[in-house]
Parts: structure tokens; sequence; C-alpha cells
């Protein structure tokens, strides 16, 4: 039993070049009125706002000092109880227009977002990975789409909730287990209406680790029709990713990941663009970043704007600063109006103001219907800014819906 429990530690397969501990600075002004001010935003928040941005200031101070913003490199090997665990349905909005299950084999994440949707950006929890995880899988297929299963088509969606190609599963098998299971499961039931949605931020490298003599993209190329990979990019220069996704591959080696899949056959020609910070989205910047979803064959993108509690727009708002203070005050004018506080999403997590984020899906598809390519957008978006099917169509021209699921995988079931 103590084994099970033993850390063990391992080298991120990519690491950022600019380190967030070599700016001990960063934290030095506290992001309070006065200096909200001193930045010339020009909202006042609510007192509820306010004190929520104090305790921000002083966890960021803190795990800046404490060198413990970013995750440790070392997990934890657990089992589950296959039997008993219960099957969860990705649905925050409650009008997903896609029944998904989702699979989370592990607790926690290596890549260290520091805008994390799960932690808020808190990455001091244990990395827990799920050793036995995938018997769980075999298990929820067998009884959701086994011989004489009359369930409506859907996804499978790996992973909601963490990194599905990270270290913990790569280096001990777990995600190439979990793609055996569903290799093994459309081998008996050719027939299943069960299909693998998978967004990563995984770079080639990712996709090549071996288990068993065979890489990821190799079980990929085995689910050929079944499955689709999309690939998760931001909008900002590589100094800022590398402040906010540490141990995430570059905007270029995930790019190549997407082209590896789309050489083995496998559908990879949407991306989910999050996180979308507004002060980012100049007209210069939308162009280079579309021009290179275009020339690495991606067709459709689902915008995803950053969300966040006050306490963690604390920590966020002096690192986009490091960049430029007006970046800054940008940002906390996007969220901190009062007439914004109830533009939230899942967890209490705000959005940026209503206007400004109508305003930055028409700049950024101004330019990409140019190319080509189609948006799709979840329910909860389409709610709060008011977007009808006239506008964006549920299902839109080039077959994808919500999250980026792609409509003519169950053409044939």
């Amino acid at each position: 039993m103590e084994d099970e429990h033993k850390f063990i530690a391992y080298s991120p397969v990519y690491a950022g070049e600019t380190d967030i501990y070599q700016f001990p600075d960063l934290a030095k002004h506290p992001v309070d009125a006065a200096r909200l001010r001193e930045l010339g935003v020009s909202v006042e928040p609510s007192a509820e706002t306010l004190a929520g941005l104090a305790r921000g200031s002083r966890l960021f101070a803190r795990r800046l000092q404490e060198h413990t913003l970013l995750p440790h490199t070392r997990y934890q090997l657990r089992n589950i109880d296959p039997a008993t665990e219960e099957p969860e349905i990705h649905n925050y909005t409650g009008r997903c227009p896609t029944l998904t299950y989702e699979i989370n084999p592990v607790k926690g994440c290596g890549v260290g977002c520091q805008y994390c949707l799960v932690t808020d950006g808190v990455h001091e929890q244990p990395l827990i990975a799920l050793e036995n995880y995938h018997l769980y899988v075999r298990r929820l297929l067998a009884e959701k789409n086994g011989p004489g299963s009359e369930n409506a088509p859907h996804y499978y969606y790996f992973s909601p909730k963490t990194e599905a190609f990270q270290e913990p599963t790569l280096l001990t098998g777990i995600a190439h287990r979990i793609l055996r299971e569903f290799i093994a499961h459309f081998r008996d039931c050719p027939q299943s209406k069960a299909r693998l949605f998978i967004a990563s931020k995984a770079g080639a490298k990712h996709l090549l680790i071996e288990d068993g003599g065979e890489s990821v993209l190799d079980l990929f190329e085995q689910l050929r029709g079944k499955m689709q990979f999309n690939t998760s990019v931001s909008i900002m220069p590589k100094a800022f990713r590398d402040l906010l996704e540490p141990f995430a591959a570059p905007l270029s080696e995930r790019m190549r990941a997407v082209r590896l899949c789309q050489e083995r056959g496998i559908q990879s020609n949407s991306a989910l663009i999050q996180p979308i910070l507004t002060p980012w989205l100049t007209d210069e910047h939308i162009r280079e970043f579309f021009d290179t979803l275009h020339d690495n064959g991606i067709i459709n993108y689902k915008p995803e704007f950053l969300t966040a509690c006050m306490e963690n727009l604390a920590m966020l708002g002096p690192l986009l600063g490091h960049f430029g203070s007006d970046l800054e005050r940008q940002l906390y004018d996007a969220y901190l109006p009062p007439s914004n506080a109830d533009h939230r999403k899942q967890r209490g997590r705000t959005a940026p103001d209503r206007d400004l984020s109508r305003a930055c899906i028409a700049k950024m598809r101004a330019y990409s219907d140019t190319l080509g390519m189609s948006v799709s957008i979840c329910y909860w978006v389409r709610l709060q800014l008011g977007i009808t099917e006239q506008d964006i169509p549920l299902i839109n021209r080039n077959g994808f819906q919500c999250l980026g699921y792609q409509s003519t995988l169950f053409e044939n079931v």
C-alpha cells in the first residue's frame, strides 16, 4: 500500500523558456482600488469584487515567494474500483446538443495553466494518475454501447478536467490503455454509436510516445472515423504563453501534432481557441494566428474567452501587466464593471463584458471568414451574447457544433 502512494518524478516533454520565478516583483502591486486608479481603470468594482481581488493578490504573492505557482513534476499512482466509479456527463449548460461522457484518468494536471478552469490556476495539490482507469472505461463502453444498446449517438470526452496526454498518462501507458479499450470496443461492436472526442494541448512529441511498441498516434490511426482530435491553442505571444502554460507544447508543436494526425487520416481540423484574452485581439494578432491555423488545415474553431474568478484575475492581471500596463488596464476594464457581475460561466467564473465579447467574435469572424473557416458556439455563449442560429447555426457549414463536435462522424450510425 505504501508503494502505491510514492511520488514518481518525471522530466516534462516541453517546458517554456520563460520562468515565472525569474520575476519576483510580479506581485509587488496588490490589485486594489488604488492600483486600479493608478492603471487608469475606468470602472469602480463592487466591494465584493475588490475583496476577491485582495485575496487573490495575497495568494499570488505567497505562491510566488514559496515557488508553488507551478505544479511539481511528480505524480502518484493509484487504482480505482472500476465497478463503482460513477459516469459523469459533460454538460455545464444543461443544453449541450450532444450527450457526452467524461474520461478523467488523472486528478490534477501537470501542464500548469495559470488560468486553469478546474483549479483557478492553483497547482499545489498532488498529481494522482489512476493506473487502472481503463477498466472503468471498458465497463462504461459495455454498459452504454454494448450489444443491444439503443443509446443515441454520443461522445466520450477525453479529457475535460485535465490534459489527456501529459507525462503521468503517457509514461505509465494509461492513455494508451484507454485508447486500446476503444479500439477493442469498436472491433467487437462495429455498429456502436459511441465516438471519441479529444481536446488537447499535446505536441507532436507527446503523440509519438510509445507503450508496448505503439505510439498514441498509432492508436489514433486505428480509431479513424470514430474519433476527432481538437487541438487547444491560444492567441498570445510565446513569452506570455510560457508564463500561462509553463509545461505545454509550443504552438508550432501543437500544429505539428495536428499535421501528424491529418497525415494518418484522423479527424483533426477543428481547434478550441482558449483562453482568449481580449486585450491581445488586435487585427495583426488575429491575422497572424488564423493564418497559422489555416496553414495547418484547421477549418473550424470554437472561441472561448478567458473566464476567471476574482482571485484568479488578481494573478492573471499582473502577469499580463508584465508585458504592458495598458494591457492589464484593458483586462480589468473588461471584467470588473458591476454591470458585468452576472456574466458568469460554470463555477462562478466571470467572462468579459458582453458587448466587448460580441465585438471580439465579430472581429475574429471577419477575418476567419476570408479563410473559409467556420465558428462553433456553445449554448451558454449563445444565451449570454444573444447569438442566434441565423448568426451561427447550431451545426455550422463545416459540420461542427458546440465545443467543436463533428456531426459527420455519426453519418453511418
